[in-house]
């Protein structure tokens, strides 16, 4: 069917108005974490909060109330779960994963690669993508929790103190680049 009723459609103008609204509102009370993209966890908010926003918007049967009452349920779980990771390192290691080096010193970490499921050309795009050429001059191309690559070069190491926590090798604990 192309199109029920103008009622149907006005249903779905004010219901998106408000539903709208009261999501940004939620967003800036809870704050610029709760649309942070900074491991999976976060994601699954992100995604719950648009899924919510389409189903109220798009579902009779689902009100208004209930769709706000969600998102507040979506933001504060992720608050509590952003709070209680900040303070306690075995609910951050439930949460979310650590970053993970695909290269050191210019030499790939094959075990890591396969793990992590990143190809030899992944990393070589991303090299490129930060303007270098050879490998050798590359310190670490690391996997963030977000999934994205960084690329630090050997002239930017400095101490090495920002590759402190990553994982060398599956199993293998974090790189000790600052001692």
């Amino acid at each position: 069917m192309f199109f029920e009723s103008l009622a149907s459609l006005g249903r779905v103008v004010v219901i998106g108005v408000l539903a709208y609204a009261a999501l940004i509102t939620i967003l800036r009370i809870s704050g610029k974490r709760t649309l942070a993209k900074l491991n999976a966890f976060d994601l699954v908010v992100t995604v719950a909060l648009g899924s919510t926003f389409a189903t109220v918007l798009l579902s009779k049967n689902i009100a208004l109330a209930e769709g706000v009452l969600a998102f507040a349920l979506l933001a504060a779980l992720q608050f509590v779960v952003a709070w209680g990771s900040s303070r306690w390192p075995a609910l951050a290691g439930l949460t979310k994963s650590r970053p993970r080096a695909l290269l050191i010193d210019g030499r790939l970490c094959h075990d890591a690669m396969r793990s992590e499921r990143i190809t030899k050309d992944g990393i070589l795009a991303a090299v490129r993508g930060s303007g270098h050429g050879d490998l050798a001059d590359i310190a670490a191309v690391v996997l963030e929790t977000d999934g994205s690559l960084t690329v630090v070069p050997a002239a930017a190491l400095g101490n090495g103190s920002a590759l402190a926590n990553i994982d060398r090798q599956p199993g293998g604990g974090a790189v000790d680049l600052a001692a």
